[in-house]
Parts: structure tokens; sequence; C-alpha cells
């Protein structure tokens, strides 16, 4: 092991958990000594698997798998979402045991598990024959450094989700351009400056990425194990900051924290009139603000320019399997069945979960389906439009969990009105390329 790497593996392994960052080791076995058997033969030895999940509905669709395998029982066990999981997963794989057998990650953290050879590689169980039945863009996220680390489960395609009532009230059809929606947003808070027609989430680092991702902007490679480049000054991140720039400096958006319950009545009230986000957005609405239910309608989210529509994603997990897990053939086969199989993947659509296979987007009964919250329209088409135009070319850091934890004291304080989105950019920056040489990478800048 050369001395660069075992300095990574030192380094990475000391990082505290608070920070949101996973312990990671550049060296190691990938599958924790073991080899890959045989998972259809796993399906019938009685066994009993673990599943850390926080997707919803996820009951219904082990009671198919289990119907399907009574030999194999899946406990389903919701250990927090996001990095109270990770932290959780670390420690368990850190401790060798206690943790699950097959465990969801979104796909912005599955890069740092599998730096640190945490979790197995997929591959060794022709894990790439299942390549065709995802989309592109999915695929992508769950391949690192030449080997496959999970199964995509779900998948967010960015849309516009538009009040219909609020727009008509101001007579503005819904914006295909962004210049278009700059001039709705001025037509809106022009004639009630109390209302805007969306927000933009200072400690939102996700939905940033998919505003770059979208606009063209690559901040993030990683070009080999120890090896990342970053640069959020490129051409589609300028063209982002400056756009997202000129809307706060003059009003026209509002910067408000997401997610809270006065974000959510500015949504109900009509303070809102937008919504952009992951294709996965209208059980939230329809669970969170019922009351609205048949306001809203989804559109594609607005071009930079014409010609072939441009998309991106705004979350989306896949399922992967810890070094740990004392089942992995079982495990294997589990996760390529929930994902892959069409009883297992339509139950995580029925779930709530928008679809990362092929043949599901394909589907005319889920095309088809008409969406209450949605004013019954057949929204799935908008939103595969949308998965079909992602570019698969989008890539996170080896350690993008931290990345992601200091967004809101660099652009988003810029979004907050503490500078600018621009200098909280360069902040971003120096605060991800510090951190990633202080942790032995090397870090390739503009």
């Amino acid at each position: 092991m050369s001395q660069h790497k075992t300095r990574l593996r030192r380094l990475l392994a000391t990082l505290p958990a608070a920070a949101l960052v996973l312990s990671l080791a550049a060296c190691g076995s990938s599958d924790g000594g073991s080899k890959a058997g045989d998972p259809a033969t796993a399906l019938d030895t009685p066994t009993t698997l673990t599943f850390w999940t926080w997707a919803p509905n996820m009951d219904k669709a082990v009671a198919g798998f289990e119907k399907k395998y009574p030999k194999i029982k899946v406990n389903v066990v919701n250990a927090g979402q996001s990095a109270a999981e990770y932290t959780k997963l670390q420690t368990a794989v850190k401790a060798g045991s206690g943790g699950p057998d097959i465990a969801q990650v979104e796909y912005f953290a599955l890069p740092e598990f599998a730096l640190g050879k945490r979790l197995v590689n997929l591959d060794e169980y022709g894990a790439a024959d299942l390549r065709s039945r995802f989309t592109a863009a999915a695929w992508s996220q769950v391949t690192s450094n030449g080997g496959v680390y999970g199964i995509p489960q779900d998948t967010g395609p960015m849309a516009m989700f538009y009040n219909e009532k609020v727009l008509g009230e101001f007579g503005i059809a819904p914006p295909k351009t962004w210049a278009e929606f700059e001039a709705a947003a001025t037509r809106i808070h022009q004639a009630d400056p109390n209302r805007f027609i969306t927000s933009i989430d200072p400690g939102d680092a996700g939905g940033l990425d998919s505003l770059l991702w979208q606009a063209g902007s690559r901040p993030f490679q990683q070009k080999s194990p120890t090896s990342v480049g970053v640069d959020l000054a490129d051409d589609g991140a300028k063209k982002v900051s400056d756009f997202w720039s000129g809307l706060l400096a003059k009003k026209l958006v509002d910067p408000a924290p997401g997610w809270t319950n006065e974000w959510w009545q500015s949504m109900s009230s009509g303070k809102y009139a937008m919504w952009i986000v992951g294709a996965w957005a209208p059980g939230n609405l329809a669970s969170t603000i019922p009351q609205t239910s048949g306001q809203w309608r989804a559109a594609p989210v607005p071009q930079w320019s014409t010609g072939d529509p441009v998309s991106s994603e705004n979350g989306g997990s896949a399922n992967v399997v810890p070094v740990t897990s004392t089942h992995k053939d079982a495990a294997v086969a589990f996760a390529k069945w929930l994902n892959s199989e069409p009883d297992g993947t339509k139950a995580l659509s029925d779930g709530g979960l928008f679809p990362a296979t092929t043949d599901m987007l394909k589907d005319p009964a889920f095309l088809d389906k008409p969406i209450e919250v949605l004013g019954g329209q057949k929204a799935n088409q908008v939103f595969a439009q949308s998965s079909a135009a992602v570019s698969p070319t989008w890539q996170f850091l080896p350690y993008q969990v931290y990345a992601n934890s200091v967004f809101k004291d660099t652009v988003g304080q810029g979004i907050a009105g503490n500078g600018s989105i621009s200098s909280g950019m360069e902040a971003w920056q120096k605060r991800i390329t510090d951190f990633g040489t202080q942790q032995g990478f090397s870090i390739a800048t503009p």
C-alpha cells in the first residue's frame, strides 16, 4: 500500500460522526473476506434479513417478497433518515456487527461508503446484468471506481409543481424557460409584494446541485479513489449563480428554509406559486397540505434554451449490502427482486417512490395513472419525460456528506442575504477543497 493511501486511510478513519462524515478506509476487503455465493440457492434457505429503510409502505413490498419466497423473512427497520442512518451504519460496520443486511442509501452518500470498502461490490453477484433495466442516470449513481455498490431503488427527476389557482389569479401560463420564469416572478411580486413565484432554501445543498446539474455544471468529479476535482465556477455554475442572485436581489424569490411549518403554510396559502423539486413530491403535497389537493399541476422544469429538454435529478436512493451482512447471498437476491423485478418495482411505485427502472417508466398503467393531488393529471408522463432528459454524467464527491453539511454556512449565507451566491460558492469550494486536502485527497481545481 502506498504512503499516500496509508495517510488517506489513517486520516479518514478519524473523522467525527458529528460532522456527518463517514469513517472511510481506503484499503481492505470489499466483501468482508467472503466470496459471492449463489443468491438463487439462498432464497431456498431459511434466513432472516434485516433491512434498514425509511421508505414509506415498505412492509407491503416485503410481504410480496416473503409470499414468493416463504423461507426468507425480512425485518424492516427504520434506523433514521439520511445522516442519522449513515452514522449508525458507519458505527455498525466499524464494530463488525449490529448492522443490517440491506440498507437504503441516497446516491450522494453512496460514494463515501464505497470508497471506504464498507459495501459489497455487487459486480461479484452479476449486478452488471441488471444495467439495462435501469435509467442511465440511476445506474451511474451506483457505480464507483469500476465497481457496482448498490441496486437503484428510486429516482427524483426534476419537475415544476405549480399552483394552477395562483397562476390563474395573475394570468400566468406555466413558464417554459428560465427567462419566462423570471418574467412570471416579476409579475407576481409587483402585483403583491407579499407573494413569490417560489422560495429557495439556504440549507438545501441538494436543491442547488439539481439546478447546477440541469445547467450543465459538473462541479464534482471523482477521478480516482484518491483524486477528485472541484469546480464551482464553471459556466453552468456561473449561469445558476447569476440568475438566482438576480432574483434574490430583486426580491422575486423568497430565501426561506423549506419543510418547516411556516414554509408549508406559505405553500398552502398561495404565498408561493410553485415548487421546483423531484418527482416524489406529490405524496408530500397530499399528506402535508391536503386542503390544496386538486390545485396543483406538474410541468417540465424551465429550460435555459430552446431545443431538446434538459433535466436533472433531485433525490433518489439505492439498496446496498454492507460488508458485515451475514447473509450476503440472500440480501443481494432480495435487493434484486425489490428493485428490478416487476412485482417489486410496482410495490415501490405504489408506495410513493418514483421508479428507476425503464420498464416501469414505459408501463401504460403507470404513465396513465391520474394523480389526485394534481387534479387528476397523468403527471407520470411529465416525470418520465424528465427522467429521459437527465444526463448520466453527474458525480458526487467521495465526501459529499461533509460538503452538504457546510453548505448552509457558505452558499446558504449568500442565499440568505449575507453576501452573494457567487461569494458563497467560492467559500463552499474552499471548504470542500481544504477538507479534502486534509484527508489526503489530491484535489484538482480550476
